[in-house]
């Protein structure tokens, strides 16, 4: 399976809909003067989301032998794919503390 195929089955699991892979976007995030990402986030049409029509997701290695898959959908505030990386690196951090 393809990574471009995995993210659709993700997407497919995660919000019940098909998509159509739009783009490959490159993004750096730092924080602190640390780069926290450096790699693609994939840009897919959703077809048929009630509430949104773009979707932007990839995948990172975790402590663990599986990858995490994320998925953001392009709705306000998110509207880009530096958006959307960023959402989900405070959602994370913020998980993170509440353990």
């Amino acid at each position: 399976m393809s990574y471009i195929s995995e993210l659709q089955d993700v997407i497919r699991k995660m919000h019940g809909v098909e998509s159509k892979h739009i783009g490959s976007v490159a993004v750096t995030e730092t924080f602190k003067g640390k780069t926290v990402w450096d790699g693609m986030v994939e840009v897919f049409e959703l077809i048929g989301h009630p509430t949104a029509s773009r979707l932007y997701a990839w995948s990172h290695d975790t402590d663990g032998p599986k990858k995490r898959h994320v998925t953001v959908l392009h709705l306000s505030p998110v509207d880009s794919p530096q958006a959307a990386l960023k959402a989900a690196i405070v959602q994370e951090y913020r998980l993170a503390q509440e353990s």
